[in-house]
């Protein structure tokens, strides 16, 4: 789990898992690295990556040798970048969101998982139409498609998805295009349908989640509709922070901060069309994250604010959540299973 220190986080913990309940237990942490906000893991599952989620920006690798005390692989990189808040392995290489500076960095993976200096760093350019957190852009998240030839960048301040090919040689990401979205919506996160053929964004400033169809031929991304994360009536600002989809494709679940609630939707068969089903309370306050069990049926979220990792059963009909447990975890950003 990822967590802000400078907001009194322990940086990464790491918990023993209830294989009957999905209970976690804090054992161990590590606060070498300031503000580890994002995780990820290598193929092999034996690199953990973090962000240094801070102005200068950086990233940083731990070897998972032995898995409950990860050990730090040399000081971290920084990353020529503001701010990174999301991060993704693209084959040989560790792609982050900047979102400060609003690019994309790629760093060479060394032989043992370590990190080169950035080989590339990738701008985006534009604005949006919300003055105080549009005026310039905002990567927050890039994703790697399953079919390895592209990664999207979702960028909040530009109002767009930038998709970036792979080349098939060097695995370095190049250019490709800029699919804009609804002006003003924000997009923060995204997810792939377990088909691969659609792509779900949710958007931070309104509520919402964008459906898109991809294309991995040809890199095209096409936005089809839009369905609100919140139940008529609900007037708290709020800003929608993670995605998650069940393995079947019949639930989507998003967080939301401000109404500090997960919201479930359900998909049609296609998963061209969402049905908002209700949402529940996430068990905390302001949760900056939703991951789903690698077995299925139990959801996490990581309360930033309350300081808190909540788990859920989820109901195999309507997805619903139902709140089974929660450990103390301060500034809680990131919940990831090894």
């Amino acid at each position: 789990m990822g967590s802000f220190t400078e907001a009194g986080g322990r940086g990464v913990t790491v918990a023993r898992v209830d294989g009957e309940t999905g209970a976690l237990t804090p054992v161990y942490s590590t606060d070498t690295v300031v503000n580890p906000s994002y995780l990820a893991l290598s193929p092999g599952r034996d690199v953990l990556y973090a962000v240094s989620e801070t102005e200068e920006g950086a990233v940083a690798a731990f070897s998972l040798a032995d898995p409950a005390r990860p050990e730090l692989l040399g000081a971290p990189v920084p990353v020529r970048g503001d701010g990174p808040t999301h991060l993704a392995l693209a084959g040989p290489w560790l792609l982050t969101a900047n979102y400060g500076s609003g690019s994309v960095s790629a760093l060479p993976v060394r032989t043992g998982g370590g990190l080169g200096a950035p080989s590339a760093v990738l701008p985006h350019r534009g604005h949006g139409p919300v003055a105080d957190r549009q005026a310039g852009p905002h990567a927050h998240a890039v994703v790697t498609d399953p079919s390895g030839r592209w990664v999207l960048a979702v960028d909040l301040g530009t109002d767009s998805v930038w998709s970036y090919a792979l080349d098939p040689l060097t695995g370095a990401p190049g250019p490709h295009r800029e699919t804009a979205l609804r002006p003003g919506s924000g997009p923060r996160h995204l997810v792939f349908h377990p088909r691969g053929d659609r792509v779900y964004v949710l958007n931070e400033l309104d509520p919402t989640v964008t459906v898109c169809t991809w294309d991995a031929a040809t890199g095209a991304l096409e936005p089809v509709g839009e369905t609100r994360v919140l139940p008529c009536g609900a007037e708290r600002t709020t800003y929608p922070s993670a995605l998650v989809v069940s393995a079947d494709g019949r639930h989507l679940w998003a967080a939301n901060r401000g109404h500090d609630s997960i919201a479930a939707l359900a998909l049609d068969t296609r998963g061209d069309s969402l049905e908002l089903r209700g949402t529940v309370d996430c068990g905390g306050r302001w949760p900056r994250d939703l991951t789903a069990h690698p077995g299925g049926g139990l959801l996490y979220a990581a309360n930033e604010r309350s300081g808190d990792v909540t788990w859920f059963t989820v109901d195999p009909e309507t997805g619903l959540p139902v709140l089974a447990g929660a450990t103390g975890i301060p500034a809680a950003s990131c919940v990831l299973f090894a």
